[in-house]
């Protein structure tokens, strides 16, 4: 096999397995791709492919969650987002991307051991919007570095105690809006001339059909396995990270 054929092999599977888990979970396509992604494709490459594909399938699931969207609790995570992006751009062209991969599969692998052990971990109520926005900044700064926009806001909404729809319309509003936002920065910073055409017509087919999938799949869960399941996709996601950076050559 080609080295092209391989490639083009390891991004339609990465984009299957990332569009099933977005459709699930409402916010994990980048995490899920990437950690496929990771030792398969440079950084300035794998990025703009996993903002550009978790951009696409928020808008192929946002038809079937028309309701929850509450603006007033959203806007803080945005406007923090916003912030946050060209931050995560820069850290793109300037940071260690393996280094950062490692931190974040470690937190992201110690947190979901943690709240799939610990059965009831408390309802964070101070800090307010502010705090929102916090967080908010922290997912745009994920996002901008690689499309890994919803995983801080899926876990700190968690902790917040939010409902299932207000979470999955929270995130779908807020990932929309950072997916835009790291694009618009790509194309203004030449980002998006390290991947060809070629991948991006890959990722679109191969992600459709599986998140439309995970989407009604979704529909079947209770709040409680809803929020099992978005842990257990944040994990094997972190461990899949851990892997791919410490498998990705110096």
């Amino acid at each position: 096999m080609s080295d092209a054929a391989a490639s083009a092999l390891v991004i339609a599977a990465g984009a299957a397995a990332a569009g099933f888990a977005q459709g699930l979970t409402g916010f994990a396509f980048s995490i899920v791709a990437l950690s496929f992604w990771a030792w398969a494709l440079p950084p300035q490459t794998a990025a703009p492919l996993a903002v550009f594909g978790a951009l696409l399938g928020q808008i192929a699931s946002l038809a079937s969650f028309r309701g929850g969207f509450e603006w007033g609790r959203i806007l803080p995570l945005v406007v923090g987002g916003c912030l946050g992006v060209p931050l995560g751009v820069f850290f793109l062209y300037n940071a260690d991307p393996r280094g950062f991969r490692l931190v974040v599969g470690v937190l992201l692998t110690g947190y979901c051991l943690f709240a799939l052990v610990v059965r009831d971990p408390g309802v964070v109520t101070r800090g307010g919007r502010p705090l929102d926005a916090v967080f908010g900044l922290i997912g745009g700064v994920l996002g901008g570095f690689g499309g890994m926009a919803g995983f801080m806001p899926a876990v700190w909404t968690q902790l917040r105690g939010w409902q299932r729809d207000l979470r999955r319309a929270t995130l779908q509003a807020y990932n929309i809006s950072m997916h835009l936002l790291t694009i618009g920065l790509y194309f203004g910073s030449g980002t998006l001339k390290h991947a060809d055409l070629s991948q991006f017509l890959i990722v679109a087919p191969a992600m459709l059909i599986p998140s439309v999938i995970g989407a009604r799949v979704y529909q079947r869960f209770s709040d409680r396995s809803f929020s099992q399941a978005v842990m257990v996709a944040l994990l094997f996601s972190g461990l899949a990270l851990i892997v791919g950076a410490t498998r990705a050559p110096r």
